[in-house]
């Protein structure tokens, strides 16, 4: 396999969907004790989506995972429809019901952006500031995750970073409004400095739909407009991608 990156990717393939959704719980409770062993606290940021529901049903049963000190966890979100928190849309909901609801997270450790805003914008602004509260940042810092867990579309979007829109080149902010068009919802997405800063980025890549889309994203020139996921390269290093076998079966 062929890239023209500087660093070759990390790619695991799981022989199924379930067997990635195992990988995926063992990644996140590996970072999370590399992180509260070295600093005593675990940030990581969530995606929605069909891939990572697996996985979150399983962290919510896994042992070593229920045994974390939650009290020392803190939860966020990559990106979000512009749609209440009990939606069946919601990205929030997607991972409260699999397994927040399920873990002794306190309700304060647990940051969902927030769609309750008449203005999109304004919710931005508010999901930016929490970051900045939390993290602790000063202006012009932008926060480190621990983990950050992406996932990728069939048009090679990772987060709400879409195809021909503004949002994979917004460098000025944190925090990016991605605007619908039509019927589709508008978007909350962290914007891709965020997304490189983190110290480690999973990525779940799940189902035959997938295989050539992957396949061109891993071997083509970077093009960021056509696939936005690769806004991701100059820190190929840090991302291990978690593939199934049918979404592998190009590469």
């Amino acid at each position: 396999m062929e890239t023209t990156a500087k660093f070759q990717p990390h790619i695991e393939v799981a022989s199924d969907s379930e067997d990635l959704a195992r990988r995926s719980v063992q990644l996140f409770v590996e970072s999370a004790q590399e992180a509260l062993e070295s600093k005593g606290c675990f940030r990581t940021a969530l995606s929605g989506g069909l891939t990572p529901k697996r996985s979150f049903e399983l962290l919510g049963a896994d042992p070593l995972a229920r045994s974390l000190p939650w009290q020392c966890v803190d939860v966020f979100w990559v990106d979000e429809r512009y749609v209440p928190p009990d939606s069946p849309y919601s990205n929030y909901r997607l991972a409260a019901d699999a397994f927040l609801n399920g873990v002794p997270i306190p309700p304060g450790n647990v940051h969902r952006i927030p769609t309750e805003y008449e203005d999109i914008g304004t919710a931005a602004q508010a999901y930016e500031a929490t970051l900045r509260d939390v993290f602790e940042l000063e202006t012009g810092q932008v926060p480190q995750f621990d983990l950050i867990v992406l996932g990728m579309g069939t048009d090679g979007h990772t987060g709400s970073l879409l195809p021909n829109s503004y949002a994979p080149f917004n460098m000025d902010a944190l925090v990016s409004v991605v605007y619908g068009m039509g019927e589709n919802l508008s978007r909350i997405t962290l914007t891709h400095p965020v997304l490189r800063a983190a110290h480690r980025l999973s990525v779940l890549v799940s189902g035959q739909e997938k295989a050539q889309t992957l396949k061109d994203v891993l071997t083509e020139e970077a093009d960021e407009v056509r696939y936005p996921i690769h806004v991701l390269w100059p820190v190929l290093e840090r991302i291990v991608w978690l593939v199934d076998r049918d979404a592998a079966q190009a590469i």
